[in-house]
């Protein structure tokens, strides 16, 4: 089995790196420096472009050249905000076509945030008409629709960042390298799980004098209002929880353990919202061998009935210690086990944080049992800034890659190798049955 590496992988991939030469080239050509503004796009201002939009805004050396979604009220938001933090006048568009034909040559780049099934379309168009592109994940709702986008990147040599945030996150990096990798701090890891647990939600919904016309949404693929303002639970436009959620901790596992799954077992219940898409999938991955050259396990599990269970976070569990990380530094935790060599020169050193006093634990047959020390991260970790969203770390590193300062730390290449364990997953879910995964499920031919 091929042992996956992310940071290895474009240094292997000639495509990639000749994206990311192409990109340069053309960039010297108009002119353009490192200090020059980009000019870019934002297609799709729902929740996620809004969130985008936000990070956007705080990065400099931008113009803002379109802003494209078919409601009205979401394209006038983005225009104000802009116009109001920037005094710039994008120009306002409901079809993402008009925005290729009209701006493609001086485009440097564009931003999709749009429901999942428009995706491939856009960003093979966009890609064909010379633009880099940042797509959110998951890449498509279709697998096929996956592989077109890493066609389309190739062909073109555009760059194309797929929105995977957590792989350039200073302190998810931080937790791969120098926790796990260098100072091996979880021992051998064996096992491995991750949630993601939502509280029961109300469908989202729309004043009557806001409701886009019937034959609008017609021609962009939505039956009603209702349906396009809840797309991710529906089939040929989502993928459910599991793809709107779980692929971003999906992705993890496989980074974190340097390698794809070999197996995978889903069960999905519906009886709860009767929607098209499961409302809770719980997933078990097996993985052959991993960078420590053992088997693991990973059981994951998403939920939209319940909060309960801590929030979203992935855990490494190993024979000397447990890495509980998450987006959320509150939820972030590191866990001795007792055996384990003292930590004490870890946090001498400034690797993990000082200790938390554990509380008294008794199990039933009153045999007392130690329980397990708490560390936190240090408090300084290499490129982490906690007043900078989430979203802004991903964005910076496209925007460079685009300039010619850095690679693409979620290229297209990677992003369908991780998001082919979500597809798969879904399919046993679907099925209700397990599934074995080839090496070549997580390559794209051609």
């Amino acid at each position: 089995m091929k042992i996956f590496n992310r940071r290895d992988f474009i240094k292997t991939t000639g495509v990639a790196a000749g994206g990311l030469v192409l990109s340069s080239s053309l960039l010297q050509a108009q002119g353009k420096k490192p200090g020059d503004k980009l000019n870019i796009a934002l297609v799709g201002i729902g929740a996620e472009g809004e969130v985008l939009l936000n990070s956007l805004l705080k990065l400099p050396n931008l113009n803002f050249v379109a802003v494209c979604d078919i409601w009205p009220i979401r394209k006038n938001y983005a225009f104000r905000r802009i116009f109001k933090e920037l005094k710039q006048k994008a120009k306002m568009y409901e079809d993402y076509k008009e925005v290729i034909a009209n701006h493609a040559k001086e485009l440097d780049a564009v931003i999709i945030a749009t429901p999942d099934f428009w995706h491939a379309p856009m960003t093979v168009d966009f890609l064909n008409a010379g633009v880099n592109v940042y797509c959110e994940k998951m890449m498509s709702d279709t697998i096929e629709g996956a592989k077109s986008m890493v066609r389309a990147a190739r062909k073109s040599g555009k760059l194309l960042q797929i929105g995977h945030q957590r792989t350039s996150n200073p302190r998810y990096i931080y937790a791969r390298e120098t926790l796990l990798r260098k100072n091996n701090i979880c021992g051998k890891i064996l096992a491995s799980n991750g949630q993601w647990n939502r509280a029961v939600t109300a469908d989202l919904t729309y004043a009557a004098k806001q409701a886009i016309p019937a034959d609008v949404l017609k021609k962009f693929g939505y039956t009603s209002m209702e349906q396009f303002r809840n797309w991710r639970w529906f089939k040929n436009l989502g993928g459910g929880p599991l793809s709107d959620l779980g692929a971003h901790q999906i992705d993890i596992f496989g980074w974190f353990l340097g390698a794809h799954p070999t197996r995978v077992y889903a069960s999905a219940n519906s009886d709860y919202n009767h929607k098209d898409w499961p409302d809770n999938v719980m997933c078990l991955f097996d993985f052959d061998k991993t960078f420590q050259n053992v088997k693991a396990q990973v059981f994951y599990q998403v939920l939209t009935t319940t909060s309960s269970g801590g929030g979203y976070y992935e855990s490494f569990m190993g024979d000397m210690g447990t890495l509980k990380m998450s987006e959320n530094p509150a939820i972030t935790k590191l866990f001795r086990e007792n055996n384990a060599p003292d930590w004490e020169p870890l946090i001498k050193n400034g690797v993990i944080g000082t200790s938390e006093a554990p509380a008294e634990s008794k199990v039933a047959d009153t045999r007392e049992t130690k329980a397990l020390v708490s560390y936190a991260f240090p408090a300084k970790i290499p490129g982490y800034d906690s007043d900078k969203p989430i979203h802004m770390y991903h964005l910076e590193n496209f925007l460079g890659a685009v300039r010619g300062e850095n690679k693409l730390n979620c290229d297209s290449e990677h992003a369908f190798a991780a998001e082919a364990a979500v597809f798969k997953a879904r399919e046993s879910a679907t099925k209700g049955v397990p599934l074995t995964f080839a090496e070549s499920d997580f390559v794209v031919e051609g």
